[in-house]
């Protein structure tokens, strides 16, 4: 279970017992800031892609979108989300609790710009009912991204 593989991971930063295992789905942006009474800009969604054939999550604010645009600038592709039903196999984790910790050895991580318009974020936790609330600092020593990255538009954008 990804849950499991997430709390094993997170064991050597200390802080696998900080992560909140919730009565409800928090499987969407707007399930996970209802189950954890924030606002969908301080949940960190992670999308898992193919970047040039490589398996690649970027995690951006809750609130935000992928640009097709401003990714093609930055990766030089089209974006294209790996399909539902080959997620887990690919990144670890399957839709819903995707998350940058714990994922299979070739997944690259990215973090958007949009997630430092925030203190703390809640990435999922490898479940449809999981989350952990991190600092920027933290959530970047823990995910080891590959690069901060500007894909990100708001919904109103």
């Amino acid at each position: 279970m990804s849950l499991i593989k997430v709390k094993e991971y997170l064991k050597q930063y200390g802080i696998e017992n900080r992560i909140v295992e919730l009565d409800e789905s928090s499987a969407s942006v707007k399930e996970a800031a209802h189950a954890l009474h924030t606002t969908e800009a301080a949940i960190a969604k992670s999308i898992a892609m193919m970047i040039d054939n490589e398996p690649s999550i970027i995690v951006l604010a809750g609130d935000m979108k992928l640009d097709n645009h401003k990714f093609k600038e930055e990766f030089h592709v089209k974006a294209k989300m790996l399909p539902f039903e080959e997620t887990e196999a690919i990144v670890g984790h399957a839709p819903g609790g995707v998350c940058p910790f714990g994922v299979n050895e070739n997944v690259k991580i990215y973090l958007d710009e949009s997630l430092k318009a925030h203190d703390f974020v809640y990435p999922a936790c490898g479940s449809s009912n999981s989350a952990i609330k991190l600092s920027l600092d933290e959530l970047e020593k823990i995910s080891k991204p590959v690069k901060w990255v500007n894909v990100g538009k708001g919904k109103d954008e």
